[in-house]
């Protein structure tokens, strides 16, 4: 019997790295219904099935590529040659380009980020990729040793993009950003780091327009006040 996959989609992705054309599944928006948000933004979803952060990951079926919408198609010297030696020339035609398991999602963000490291991609792809593999881990709750794990390494490189400023071209502000930093190192107990990253953030407050960021970190500054005088 065939499964139904309305739910999904079929887009079209030329591979940066052997130049072929496939077709991937996406999640389409009007299946998507969060029905609650955690304090790093990880969305929880009505059913885990339908949750577009299995599908956020393209892999190429037929050299193993594996990047976002976000990747870029720059490849600095040398590291095309090193991707197609370390990846192409062991892929045995694996295919993720259609309903995606659990297991298939955490293999692809788990390729991409091998690809993202050996094309030198800014740091701020790389924490964006290991963010949401943490947050896989934590909607599924199947493991909280690797979510921490992957939220550990997400702060690494949020840290490295904030300090080298490689996340000036994109969609996130610098608010957004300080208050990630100060939201993960919060959740891997770093509270010295964190009160320092959500202060940071307050400070701005009279010259940004992300008043509710401004907000969730005083509320954040807030709770650990509390936990600790508790």
């Amino acid at each position: 019997m065939e499964k139904n996959l309305d739910y999904l989609y079929d887009r079209k992705v030329d591979c940066y790295s052997c130049k072929t054309s496939y077709t991937t599944k996406k999640v389409l928006s009007r299946y998507i219904r969060a029905h609650n948000h955690d304090t790093d933004f990880c969305s929880f979803y009505v059913t885990t099935k339908i949750n577009p952060l299995l599908y956020y990951v393209h892999v190429c079926p037929s050299c193993g590529f594996s990047s976002t919408e976000e990747s870029s198609n720059y490849f600095p010297p040398m590291t095309m040659e090193a991707i197609q030696e370390k990846i192409s020339t062991n892929w045995n035609n694996k295919f993720y380009c259609d309903e995606r398991s659990l297991e298939t999602a955490i293999n692809s963000y788990k390729l991409a980020i091998y690809c993202a490291t050996i094309k030198k991609e800014k740091n701020i792809a790389l924490a964006g990729l290991y963010l949401r593999l943490s947050w896989l881990y934590r909607t599924e709750e199947i493991n909280i040793a690797e979510e921490q794990r992957f939220i550990r390494l997400a702060l690494e490189e949020y840290l490295k993009s904030y300090m080298n400023s490689d996340y000036s071209e994109t969609h996130l502000s610098e608010v957004k950003l300080l208050y990630i930093i100060g939201e993960l190192s919060r959740r891997v107990d770093n509270h010295v780091q964190a009160t320092r990253y959500f202060s940071r953030v307050i400070e701005k407050q009279k010259d940004t327009v992300e008043k509710g960021i401004v907000q969730m970190a005083k509320d954040r500054w807030s709770e650990m006040r509390e936990q600790k005088s508790g």
